[in-house]
């Protein structure tokens, strides 16, 4: 895969998500987890969501139990992430970041990032209207210190 957009995931739902749909957006992408500490910065991922969406900011969570912190169905971890963290974006079935049978478009984020291995749920990535990477941030970077990342990009 050559883009962010030759790739497709899954909703919960069942429903198709077409990242070539989000071309001309700022996208970002996260791998969650539900049970894991750092899962309150889900109620900030949805803030900046809710603040910027109409300008072009969109996020796919992608929850994954590679490190044995999240529920066991996606139907438990879709109401979970909805009740106690208000989550409205968009979720994936859960898939795994690392790893021989890992999600593709991890493989594809972690080789343009160049920086290996996802080490922890909540890893997250930027990706500017063009498609290309703007930055990986580590899991226990903040949503609100990768607002100004968010701002600047949707200004271009």
């Amino acid at each position: 895969m050559s883009s962010i957009y030759d790739f497709q995931e899954t909703e919960m739902s069942g429903k198709p998500i077409n990242l070539a749909d989000y071309s001309g957006k700022v996208l970002m992408i996260v791998n969650t987890a539900s049970k894991c500490g750092l899962a309150p910065q889900l109620e900030g991922i949805e803030k900046l969501y809710k603040q910027y969406n109409d300008q072009g900011f969109e996020v796919i969570g992608l929850p994954s139990n590679q490190f044995h912190q999240e529920l066991d169905s996606d139907e438990e971890t879709e109401a979970y992430c909805q009740m106690h963290y208000g989550v409205t974006f968009p979720m994936t079935k859960q898939v795994r970041v690392n790893g021989d049978d890992e999600d593709p478009l991890f493989t594809y984020l972690k080789d343009t990032a160049g920086h290996g291995r996802i080490k922890w749920n909540f890893t997250k990535f930027l990706i500017g209207r063009d498609g290309q990477l703007i930055d990986r941030y580590a899991p226990v970077t903040k949503p609100e210190k990768i607002e100004p990342d968010i701002v600047e990009a949707l200004a271009k």
